[in-house]
């Protein structure tokens, strides 16, 4: 079976900042499949300067920056859209529906589908289990996770445990940079943790000179990503949570995240 290619490009979002897009291409059968569509001139530029032709689009959620592109990318690739069964608002142009469970392939690779709810309801990902790649859109972050605005925290730590549920070898592509914000704010409630303190200190240094920190290996962010790490002792003492449960550990994580 032939390697998959990977290729990854940035776009400002005046709403969410670097929103990265992820590619995956078949040397095999030529196929190519785009992660969301959020700007359809980025879309259209990676494919031209790779010489790939679009194939698929793969939609994680609805939001703006991850579907502004879709309409005008479709018209002008003719390429199939998959996307979420279970829209918690409507996304025009979705040609096939999956929900957890459901699998396709690209270029005779599997992708299977995870529903990872919590950001919003509609939320899914796609993992490709023999490139141990997952694309876990605004779910999983390097070092952070979406914030909650339409699932419960219980809802997205159940998201959050799939994910980490992975091998640990996955390779995590991720769809913003958040990195740098999200390491100075683990640095306040898992102080204690040297791996992320070395890690904080490589992504310091991996912005300062405009390199991103996407994508991430998932073995890193079970080390290092307080949202993962809920059942650490030493996180739970300093946060004074020792007897809580995990779920309640991760939800005041969160609630300290979005005040930080």
């Amino acid at each position: 079976m032939s390697e998959l290619e990977f290729h990854q490009v940035a776009f400002e979002s005046a709403r969410a900042g670097i929103n990265y897009l992820a590619f995956i291409h078949s040397p095999k059968t030529g196929e190519t499949a785009c992660v969301d569509a959020g700007d359809a001139g980025t879309i259209k530029k990676a494919l031209a300067d790779k010489g790939w032709t679009l194939t698929h689009l793969w939609i994680t959620h609805h939001h703006p920056d991850h579907v502004e592109g879709l309409e005008e990318v479709k018209a002008a690739t003719g390429c199939t859209v998959i996307g979420p069964k279970e829209q918690s608002q409507p996304i025009a142009g979705l040609d096939v529906l999956v929900k957890e469970g459901d699998s396709f392939e690209i270029g005779g690779h599997k992708v299977k589908v995870l529903q990872t709810p919590g950001h919003t309801l509609d939320m899914v990902n796609y993992y490709i289990p023999s490139s141990k790649t997952v694309f876990t859109g605004d779910t999983l972050f390097s070092l952070g996770c979406g914030r909650i605005f339409e699932g419960t925290p219980e809802m997205m730590w159940d998201s959050l445990c799939k994910l980490a549920a992975l091998p640990a070898d996955t390779t995590v592509y991720s769809s913003h940079e958040y990195t740098e914000g999200s390491a100075k704010f683990a640095l306040t409630v898992d102080p204690a943790n040297t791996a992320l303190q070395t890690r904080a200190r490589r992504v310091f240094a991996l912005r300062a000179e405009g390199k991103p920190t996407v994508p991430s290996m998932l073995s890193e962010e079970l080390a290092t990503n307080p949202f993962l790490r809920a059942s650490d002792p030493a996180m739970r003492a300093h946060l004074g949570m020792s007897e809580a449960s995990d779920a309640e550990v991760f939800a005041e994580i969160r609630k300290r995240k979005d005040n930080f």
